[in-house]
């Protein structure tokens, strides 16, 4: 199971960090992603990290703005989103796969429930 919060209200320019809780002992074997979607348009990749962490992919929406680290001993992974715009506003949600390939191509072995970020101008 995981749970994603720490989403809320910022002023464009501001900062939020993600954090996406996984409530299995085998976290550290999956690959971690953050998904959004924003009302009436699709859901959108923003970032993968290998199990390990030794490997990212990042939207190229959010690239040198958003990071996504994880935390294995807690099995977390965060999203942290700094010189947010108010195009970021969206659901957030996580996701686990098998490989960077699967969840960048939308193939999630395990979905959260979302966080909401909103971003006003």
């Amino acid at each position: 199971q995981l749970q994603a919060f720490g989403g809320g209200s910022v002023q464009a320019g501001g900062s939020l960090r993600l954090s996406c809780a996984a409530s299995t002992r085998t976290f550290s074997s999956y690959v971690m992603g953050w998904f959004r979607q924003a009302p009436g348009k699709e859901r959108e990749f923003v970032a993968a990290i290998s199990w390990s962490g030794g490997r990212t992919n990042v939207a190229d929406s959010v690239k040198g703005r958003f990071a996504i680290p994880r935390d294995n001993a807690k099995n977390t992974v965060y999203l942290q989103m700094n010189n947010l715009k108010p195009e970021d506003t969206a659901l957030y949600f996580c996701a686990a796969s098998g490989t960077l390939e699967r969840i960048t191509s939308h193939i999630g072995d395990y979905w959260g429930q979302g966080t909401q970020v909103t971003v006003s101008s």
